[in-house]
């Protein structure tokens, strides 16, 4: 089964349920778990996500710990610690793609998604399709 990748964006949308896609991201997660279909990310998206999760989205920093705690332990959810030699192709994408506003974070989980054959993002980036990626929430 393919998995998914999580993007910063899509936890929290998952995660707060004041965000807009909410709902449909809670129903990709669910149905990913029906299918037996694990999701992936990286330890760089989860460092970005307390950062949004403390700060614009104002959640309690009890709520984080238990929600990334919960995010961390989960046996439907791979969290890959990105290694030098991703960071390093991660960081010349990123010199070398002046034109577009893809972060570094962005381009570490390019690195990921295609070094894993994933095609998904659970995310509302559209820099995920700029770089030839399905964003799972629209």
């Amino acid at each position: 089964m393919t998995k998914i990748f999580a993007d910063t964006a899509g936890w929290g949308h998952l995660m707060d349920t004041a965000q807009p896609y909410h709902t449909q991201a809670t129903g990709i997660y669910r149905n990913a778990r029906q299918q037996g279909r694990h999701l992936i990310t990286t330890n760089y998206v989860i460092a970005e996500l307390a950062a949004l999760l403390h700060s614009p989205l104002r959640i309690p920093k009890p709520m984080i710990v238990n929600l990334l705690t919960n995010l961390k332990t989960s046996i439907w959810i791979d969290v890959l610690h990105v290694s030098s030699e991703i960071d390093k192709q991660a960081w010349q994408l990123f010199s070398q793609r002046l034109d577009k506003d893809w972060s570094l974070v962005d381009c570490s989980s390019f690195i990921v998604m295609r070094q894993y054959g994933i095609q998904e993002a659970l995310t509302t980036d559209h820099h995920f399709e700029q770089a030839g990626f399905i964003c799972l929430l629209k």
